[in-house]
């Protein structure tokens, strides 16, 4: 049977031997602030039904998704065996989430339900899985406990089969702590006070909890490492840790089939060398080809679990040119991808359904990015199955933490070490991210190498933006909001790991009224003309200095952060789709020819013009054109640090807020379009005449055209203007100039 058509399989038959639960027939979702469309589609019998691990298939499982019990726990207070608990919680959904039915965060709490074990299981070993708990979870089967975890990222599994009772029903109860930013843990971006780039935390159960049954013996995992340049596959068996003795002592077989067909056949022992499959002709994946061959993996009378796996390689090389670029199949591939948090409006860390979770993927290929960074978060298996079935690359980060104790930079490096393992056989992950930001980044040249050579197969990069330890595949740098590149060096190819950040909130489509951007939008036109001329600069980038990878910022909003280039339920693409990915692949054919921007009161880009300024708050009048401004000192534009991306400093300033006027000349005329020029950076107040004519948030990183308010294009005369701005600072670089274009569209002479 095909791996396609056995998930479908699995998927129709699902719970197979599946215990009696509650029904719930009073349970609804929380109402959140926001919802997606596949919110509809969940209920207590039909929570992510599908078989959650895809690359290690076995057809007999129980799913465990569903109403659980629940109640908030103490620190240090037994489990509570034998005790029904007060709330039902819809496993296995964060307990903030809506789709929970609670919509609450604690920071402890007790899970308990029941179930049957199928009498076809009898002789079995019972296996209990957690696709993933955050973030430390205590189990108790019948009131004895099998086991805990920390990591809240990482799938883990008990042998329950020992504290089973021989029939009936078997009482499940989870205890978990998750301290969330109170803790060291890694965590990613969850808080408890989220706001800006950091949301809502998750708690608890938030992938898939299941069973399966087993023999004695076992096949606990596979690792599958493709060698395109020999043709094979290398195949290596494991048992279960504590069968370690077993080494060795068992054959099994590897059968490998492409569209249905046997195309390779292999043989090895477990826990033995890995098995070369000779694989012929293969037929390599890509974004362009996602080609995946079926493996089943057979232990003659032990075991038997069924798989798939792409042909592929990645590596850093020198193209044509010279230039240092990540490679793909021997060859160079320009990857554009978008920034990918995770978060979802009412499941939080958790898809509503599988069907969402492919969204993602698809809709993410269809805006034509042939890549995704996966940020600072792990996801179930089953979105790295739409990844490697649909053919988008990713780059897998770690989830950051504080690492601020040795504990904490131990437990760091358990969970990436369970990151790099767990994922390894994904042909779509290409590259593992250390460090993001120097969020809480340490021993990165060691961490790196480490990473490196647990996994040889794929490219590490050190640190995404900020502090680079000049180790790894790749040299990353952030820049907002226009793209920027390093210089490729001799043995590192240069990547823009974020850049962009164009916000636009969609009035029935925000998590709150209030929301933010890195560089706002007036609306969908203009969001797609800037997208298009940040993707052009891309590609120019790829050419000089010989960038090889760029990142936007960010695939969807994600609660009061609109810079998704959809909403953050997914109802809308904000943007004109087929431009925006015609500029994703390199096609600027459908790009309107760029207006002519003729200058009418110039800024101080070229040379610096005199204002009159004050860094002491003025009275409320000194907006308004006969303001007396003699007393305020004077020098040349623009005002800011010598170091601000973009900025041409003619005059220091290093305070909070500075308040400049002007007075200029607006020339006898007709014209198109008067707009501001401005470089802002961060906040900026534009009067003209004494009257609100622009009022701009964040900060450019160069000189934009953005319209005058109706009021202030009102206010502006020709002859004599006065134009006052009030800019504040926040942190980071700063500065400020103003100026005045006629923009006119390039179909006007």
């Amino acid at each position: 049977m095909s791996r396609t058509r056995m998930l479908l399989a699995l998927c129709a038959i699902g719970l197979v031997g599946c215990a009696a639960r509650a029904v719930g027939a009073d349970w609804k979702p929380a109402e959140g602030p926001l919802a997606t469309r596949w919110a509809k589609d969940v209920s207590p019998d039909k929570a992510l039904p599908e078989y959650p691990r895809p690359q290690m298939v076995r057809k007999a499982w129980q799913n465990l998704n569903g109403l659980w019990q629940w109640a908030e726990a103490k620190e240090g207070e037994a489990a509570p065996v034998g005790k029904d608990l007060e709330g039902q919680i819809l496993v296995p959904y964060p307990i903030e989430s809506a789709l929970s039915g609670v919509m609450k965060h604690v920071d402890r709490l007790w899970y308990r339900r029941t179930f049957t074990v199928p009498k076809a299981w009898d002789g079995k070993r019972v296996l209990l899985h957690f696709g993933a708990v955050d973030w430390e979870a205590t189990v108790y089967v019948n009131g004895t406990k099998v086991g805990d975890h920390r990591g809240g990222y990482d799938a883990f599994s008990f042998d329950v089969t020992d504290a089973l009772k021989k029939d009936g029903a078997q009482e499940l109860v989870v205890g978990v702590f998750d301290p969330t930013d109170k803790g060291d843990q890694p965590r990613g971006k969850q808080v408890l006070n989220p706001g800006g780039i950091m949301y809502t935390p998750t708690t608890g159960i938030w992938q898939t909890a299941w069973m399966e049954p087993v023999g004695a013996a076992y096949i606990h995992s596979l690792v599958l490492v493709p060698d395109v340049d020999r043709g094979i596959l290398r195949v290596k068996a494991e048992p279960p840790p504590n069968l370690a003795g077993l080494a060795g002592r068992g054959d099994y077989t590897v059968v490998v089939r492409a569209d249905g067909r046997e195309v390779a056949k292999g043989a090895g022992r477990i826990a033995g060398e890995a098995v070369e499959v000779k694989i012929p002709n293969p037929r390599l994946w890509s974004p362009d080809d996602p080609f995946l061959y079926d493996v089943t993996v057979d232990w003659p009378g032990v075991d038997t679990v069924e798989g798939y796996f792409g042909m592929r390689k990645v590596e850093i090389g020198k193209d044509d040119k010279g230039i240092m670029r990540p490679m793909l199949n021997g060859k160079f591939v320009m990857q554009v991808g978008p920034l990918d948090q995770g978060f979802w409006p009412d499941g939080i860390y958790t898809a509503p359904t599988d069907e969402a979770l492919r969204y993602d993927v698809e809709i993410t290929r269809k805006l034509g990015f042939n890549m995704t960074r996966k940020h600072v978060k792990v996801e179930p298996e089953r979105w790295y199955y739409w990844a490697d079935k649909l053919g988008l690359m990713i780059w897998q980060d770690m989830p950051s933490g504080n690492n601020g104790t040795p504990e904490a930079k131990k437990q760091f490096e358990k969970e990436l070490k369970a990151l790099v393992e767990t994922h390894r056989n994904h042909p779509s992950v290409i590259m593992w991210v250390v460090f993001n930001e120097g969020w809480g980044q340490h021993d990165t040249e060691r961490l790196t190498a480490w990473v490196k050579e647990l996994d040889p197969s794929r490219l590490v990069n050190n640190a995404s933006g900020w502090t680079d330890k000049k180790v790894g595949d790749v040299m990353d740098i952030h820049s907002y909001p226009a793209p920027n590149s390093p210089k490729p060096e001799p043995s590192r190819a240069a990547v823009l790991g974020e850049f962009g950040g164009l916000g636009l909130g969609l009035d029935g489509h925000t998590w709150k009224k209030e929301h933010w951007g890195y560089k706002g939008m007036a609306g969908p036109d203009q969001l797609t003309a800037q997208y298009e001329k940040f993707l052009q600069k891309v590609y120019q980038l790829k050419d000089d200095p010989g960038l090889s990878a760029a990142v936007y910022t960010q695939i969807t909003d994600v609660e009061v952060e609109c810079n998704g280039l959809l909403t953050y339920d997914r109802a809308i693409v904000k943007g004109d789709l087929e431009r925006l990915a015609a500029a994703n692949q390199g096609d600027f054919s459908r790009m309107p020819p760029p207006p002519i921007v003729k200058a009418v009161v110039p800024t101080s880009q070229k040379e610096g013009l005199p204002w009159r300024y004050t860094t002491d708050k003025p009275s409320d009048d000194w907006v308004k054109k006969d303001f007396d401004d003699s007393k305020w000192q004077e020098g040349p534009g623009g005002f800011g640090t010598r170091g601000t991306p973009g900025a041409v400093v003619g005059t220091e300033w290093k305070t909070p807020d500075i308040w400049i006027r002007r007075e200029v000349t607006l020339p006898e005329g007709t014209f198109t379009s008067l707009q501001f020029s401005v470089h802002h950076d961060e906040d900026a107040e534009v009067y003209v005449n004494g009257v609100l004519a622009g009022k701009f948030s964040g900060f450019t990183a160069e000189y934009v055209e953005a319209p005058l308010t109706a009021e202030g294009a009102a206010a502006l005369k020709p002859g004599k203007n006065v134009i006052a701005v009030h800019c504040r600072q926040t942190g980071g670089g700063q500065f400020i100039d103003v100026g005045i274009v006629d923009v006119i569209p390039a179909t006007k002479k």
